[in-house]
């Protein structure tokens, strides 16, 4: 048998076609009203989604889903979680009621939750890598240390070593994975305190200190006294800069006698601060994932400098608790910038 898809004229509605139509227009996700087999109403949105001048026609041209278009022309009420329609790639879930001997179809766009929800897999996926990785090597030599009876005290002091190494860089994850867990906690929590950016800037270098000593770097601040006062969390400042600073060591320093540059500037309403290197920089792809946890431009050389993985999205999320802005700048041969504004009491 072989089914046809028909255009003709509209059969008309059961019920009041223009109170209807002010129902499903009243409503913001696409909702499409289906006779038969034909759209009798479809509101903007549906109309922006599956094509304009979709009323009158055959709902099997809009919706090219066989389990959905099933229930829809049963007119059996049920949902469905499907991709296809509109966008690539976007997710919808469609309820399905009768309105008298008509069909509703409300779509509920599930793009967000479906990306939120890759999102936590991907991270408990990635966050058990990163753990597993040097948890695997404090095992392994554990073990040797413990069955190898003929090892030299050279090799067993190595093998301590990076057992030492590989635990210390364990803690820093774990310790990166709470910053994380209480900075989404207080998220919607506005700072209340009152902060001098100058104080936060000299206590970030100090802590910074030893790191740029061991590589033959040094950091210059170029921070007035007279920047007004922040509304912020003093500690979360600190680490933000910190992770800023020890980023541009980590990767921004490949000689000796290089420098980072850190300066602060008013900027209107808010207090403008860069931290500038002259580094190797940052291919323009890798820019926009820069703040996503556990994403490394370079995965060997980010392991080897001890980084976890954590540190840009730490600093995007203290960032955006106290409604300020980030900017990452870079290029080839010339360096990475990143600049920051944060809003001042004012």
């Amino acid at each position: 048998m072989v089914e046809t898809v028909s255009f003709g004229t509209r059969q008309p509605m059961v019920g009041n076609d223009s109170d209807m139509r002010s129902v499903i227009e009243a409503l913001d996700e696409p909702t499409i009203l289906v006779r038969g087999r034909r759209i009798e109403l479809a509101n903007a949105a549906a109309c922006n989604v599956l094509g304009q001048g979709i009323e009158g026609r055959d709902v099997r041209l809009a919706i090219r889903h066989p389990q959905a278009l099933d229930l829809i022309l049963a007119h059996q009420p049920g949902e469905i979680d499907l991709k296809g329609i509109g966008e690539l790639g976007r997710s919808w879930r469609l309820h399905i009621k009768k309105v008298g001997g008509s069909v509703l179809v409300r779509m509920l766009d599930r793009s967000a939750a479906t990306s939120t929800e890759r999102m936590r897999v991907d991270f408990v996926a990635n966050a058990s890598h990163e753990l597993r990785t040097p948890l695997a090597a404090v095992i392994g030599y554990a073990e040797t240390l413990a069955d190898g009876s003929d090892l030299s005290d050279e090799l067993r002091s190595s093998f301590s070593r990076t057992i030492g190494d590989e635990a210390q860089r364990m803690l820093r994850i774990i310790e990166d994975l709470m910053s994380l867990s209480r900075l989404e906690a207080d998220r919607f929590v506005k700072p209340t305190e009152a902060v001098r950016i100058t104080e936060v800037i000299d206590v970030a270098i100090s802590n910074t200190g030893f790191a740029a000593n061991a590589h033959q770097c040094r950091v210059v601040a170029k921070v007035p006294g007279e920047l007004p006062e922040l509304l912020g969390d003093f500690d979360q400042l600190v680490q933000l800069f910190e992770n800023l600073l020890s980023n541009a060591v980590r990767y921004g320093c490949g000689a000796g006698g290089c420098e980072i540059r850190i300066s602060a500037t008013a900027d209107g309403d808010f207090v403008r601060i860069a931290v500038v290197d002259d580094g190797p920089g940052i291919p323009r792809e890798h820019l926009p994932r820069l703040t996503e946890r556990f994403y490394r431009v370079d995965s060997a050389r980010s392991r080897n400098s001890g980084g976890t993985g954590l540190g840009l999205s730490i600093v995007k999320h203290i960032v955006e608790r106290h409604r300020g802005s980030l900017e990452i700048g870079s290029e080839i041969g010339k360096g990475t910038t990143v600049v920051v504004r944060l809003p001042t009491r004012s």
